[in-house]
């Protein structure tokens, strides 16, 4: 009998290392399902990708009646330019304040959190530009709450080279906005932990005018 429930136990054993296995994903196994999860999101959304070569023979804009996002190689991040921005971008060298306001949506556990309603809640973060080179933190607001820390999604700085953010002055200027699709490589801890990808809807504007 003892012979037996030990065979037993050992078959029980290797049933459940059998289970643990089959329920392990590996970090390939994460990243088909980001790029399925992208791909199913472009679809539903019918979302025209374009090139950056196209995006750039356009003026470095989308457009947005054929609902065009364009592809950028280096960081994997898709960007729709929604509003340009008035004012002037930020300047080689410059270190400025940004006001931000923001949806984000994770495209794998649809879970979202968001500073676009509330007039008062905005997030802030300081850019610094060199060259091409964007780099930012964070300094108040939801998204360095929610997450526990000063970093700023590097997918978030891609737009900055193409966008404006200056303040408007007048009824007809508009505050720059874009659209993105952010890998996990681009994105925040928990989606580089998570291999998960987020979606975005962001306005930048300049905390201070010029």
């Amino acid at each position: 009998m003892k012979h037996k429930i030990i065979a037993l136990l050992s078959l029980l054993c290797l049933a459940a290392t059998f289970v643990a296995c089959n329920d392990y994903e590996t970090y390939g196994d994460k990243k088909d399902k980001e790029r399925a999860a992208i791909k199913q999101f472009l679809a539903d959304s019918a979302i025209n990708v374009i090139s950056e070569d196209v995006f750039h023979k356009q003026g470095d804009i989308t457009n947005n009646d054929k609902n065009e996002f364009v592809y950028m190689n280096n960081t994997g991040v898709y960007m729709q330019i929604v509003h340009k921005g008035c004012g002037e971008p930020l300047r080689d060298g410059e270190n400025s304040d940004l006001m931000v306001r923001f949806l984000e949506l994770c495209l794998l556990d649809s879970s979202a959190i968001y500073n676009d309603t509330a007039p008062y809640d905005v997030d802030v973060m300081n850019v610094r530009r060199q060259g091409n080179v964007f780099t930012a933190s964070l300094t108040d607001g939801v998204m360095m709450s929610a997450y526990n820390t000063e970093s700023v999604p590097t997918g978030w700085l891609v737009p900055l080279k193409y966008v404006n953010v200056g303040r408007p002055r007048t009824e007809d200027d508009q505050i720059a906005k874009v659209r993105l699709i952010v890998p996990h490589t681009q994105g925040h801890s928990v989606a580089s932990s998570y291999v998960y990808p987020y979606y975005y809807e962001i306005s930048f504007v300049r905390s201070i005018d010029i």
